[in-house]
């Protein structure tokens, strides 16, 4: 018992802060403290929309950027991510405050943090490298489609219709701006977006979505445009940390949304901490560490009344391609959130909706990579298919559901290809000493085949259907040294091909069965069965003179040789077949 507590305690220890984080954070702080604020400018619009967008509002947006962007900076597995909401989380979130209200999107982040802790100390975070690029693009795809979907009500300035389906909120909204038009809202989202994407083309290190919000206000303040919906009256401050939404009687019905906030919050964060090692020389993400990080981070957000939170890949990039070469730019991003908060609320109030919703439909059209998409549909068919899923499931279901259905049709398509990949071929007899007109009269009665490739369940029948249509032959010899790999599947399969061919009078004999796979046969009988009458060699040389011997016994050859083959017992080591014959 002590010495699993030991090893528990060893594997939290590894995941908190350390000496290196607090060194480079003074190697360059100048250069950190610029990167930072320029996050801040960029975060400022995106985490006012997301909060906007997710319904619990602009200040939960404000909240999770403060409190989650700095526990995620200090406790988080890479020195250049940026965390706070996230148009992928709020895509999850709508769908549960409209069912459960605000207290269950809180609880929900709580959940989902404490769950992120435990997939940390289980050393998870290495098997999220294992989601295949198709199913990645198809995700961002789809959140991109969806996050500009959920800003046509604010962009065409009507009031959110109900629902939690995305396409059925959307045509609502049209059909609510046709009946009462808001071109005014219209304009200023086409205006911010515009100014957006036009400005990263020209002056990428520039941040024109705050200045293109900032003149929006402007205008909309100046002209007293009562059509431009401004934000509203926001807290000056953080609200003190409270328990208080939390039912433990929901926890129950919670449990099933907080798994899937839970794993779009792992895959995002880690997803997002690859692209920063990617843009970078020298830098390298802890996984379990980043988890544990945005665990701390949406188990504390919720107390201010935040909402869960993620590994940003839009700021977390903006900080790298501004200088950032530690926490330090992360915290400071954090830093001058909280500041705006404090001192700038009343300022900030006045931000028309409709100027957030094009930031927002701006950051979703950057969001698509045009050459990512047309190389990943170029690759192969299966990449094409696993991608256009991946991304209408997004669209149609949800974020989890579409991340596996994407694992799952990917897993198939690639067992598929494995399946191919496996062959059953005839092969020559070796001739070995024989006489020409002996090993003709051999080549009569003995066949010989050559497994290449995995035999396992996604092939294993394929050989059986084979093996069956064999005819007019007395002994078949298998030889299996290419064989890569057996599960239990093939193994079965083998013993029954072997069984049927014994039932129609065909000897089935088999040589350079490799150590590591006796067990698999061995376990379901099959070894069993070949040992029985001594039909498993070493060598295909000696499964010849073993199947020689069968036909002189049988009376089917005259006996010209006196030489005895060997047989192989369980202990023996297997040779190289190949360098052999």
């Amino acid at each position: 018992m002590r010495g699993w507590i030991n090893k528990a305690m060893a594997r939290f220890t590894v995941l908190l802060p350390g000496r290196g984080d607090l060194t480079g954070m003074r190697r360059d702080p100048r250069r950190d403290l610029l990167a930072g604020l320029t996050v801040a400018i960029v975060a400022l619009p995106l985490a006012l929309g997301f909060g906007v967008s997710s319904g619990l509002g602009a200040e939960a947006g404000l909240a999770t950027a403060v409190v989650a962007g700095a526990l995620a900076a200090v406790f988080g597995g890479s020195n250049l991510q940026v965390s706070g909401p996230t148009g992928a989380m709020t895509v999850v979130l709508v769908p549960i405050v409209a069912e459960h209200g605000p207290s269950g999107v809180l609880t929900v982040g709580l959940v989902a943090g404490v769950m992120l802790v435990a997939l940390a100390l289980l050393r998870a975070g290495k098997y999220m490298r294992y989601v295949p690029a198709p199913v990645v693009e198809g995700f961002t795809l789809g959140i991109a489609c969806v996050i500009g979907l959920q800003q046509i009500p604010s962009a065409l300035g009507v009031p959110r219709p109900e629902g939690d389906r995305v396409l059925v909120v959307t045509w609502r909204a049209l059909e609510e701006f046709a009946r009462h038009p808001n071109w005014t809202a219209v304009a200023f989202a086409l205006a911010v977006a515009a100014v957006m994407l036009t400005g990263a083309r020209l002056r990428p290190t520039i941040p024109f979505s705050i200045l293109a919000v900032i003149a929006a206000t402007v205008v909309a303040q100046a002209a007293g445009l009562d059509a431009a919906k401004p934000i509203g009256e926001l807290p000056s401050g953080l609200p003190a940390p409270s328990l208080a939404f939390l039912d433990p009687g929901a926890l129950g019905s919670l449990l099933a949304p907080a798994v899937a906030v839970a794993a779009l919050a792992a895959l995002e964060s880690l997803l997002s901490a690859s692209v920063a090692d990617g843009m970078t020389v020298g830098q390298q993400h802890d996984p379990d560490r980043e988890l544990f990080g945005q665990g701390l981070a949406n188990i504390a957000a919720p107390l201010f009344g935040g909402v869960p939170a993620t590994g940003a890949i839009a700021r977390t990039a903006v900080n790298v391609r501004t200088g950032a070469g530690s926490r330090l730019a992360a915290l400071t991003h954090a830093a001058v959130l909280a500041a705006i908060v404090f001192a700038a609320a009343p300022l900030v109030s006045k931000i028309p909706l409709a100027a957030l919703a094009g930031v927002l439909l701006a950051t979703a059209i950057r969001m698509v990579e045009v050459g990512s998409l047309r190389a990943m549909a170029r690759a192969t068919r299966s990449d094409a298919l696993i991608l256009v899923l991946t991304a209408v499931a997004t669209l149609a279901l949800d974020l989890v559901y579409a991340v596996i259905i994407g694992l799952v049709v990917a897993g198939a398509l690639a067992l598929r290809a494995v399946a191919k990949q496996a062959r059953l071929d005839q092969v020559p007899l070796d001739r070995g000493d024989h006489s020409a007109e002996e090993h003709a009269l051999l080549a009569e009665h003995i066949v010989a085949y050559r497994i290449d490739g995995p035999l396992f369940f996604a092939a294993a029948h394929r050989f059986l259907m084979e093996l069956a249509e064999v005819a007019d032959v007395r002994v078949i010899i298998l030889r299996m040294s290419r064989v890569t790999t057996i599960d239990a599947t093939g193994a079965l399969v083998l013993k029954d091909a072997v069984e049927k061919l014994g039932r129609r009078g065909i000897v089935v004999m088999t040589s350079g069965i490799r150590l590591g796979q006796r067990q698999v046969l061995d376990s379901v009988g099959a070894l069993e069965l070949l040992r029985l009458e001594g039909r498993e060699y070493a060598t295909t040389p000696e499964a010849i003179q073993g199947a020689r011997a069968h036909l002189e016994c049988a009376g089917v050859i005259s006996p010209t040789s006196t030489r005895k083959p060997r047989s192989v017992r369980a202990e023996t080591t297997v040779e190289t077949e190949e360098t052999v014959g």
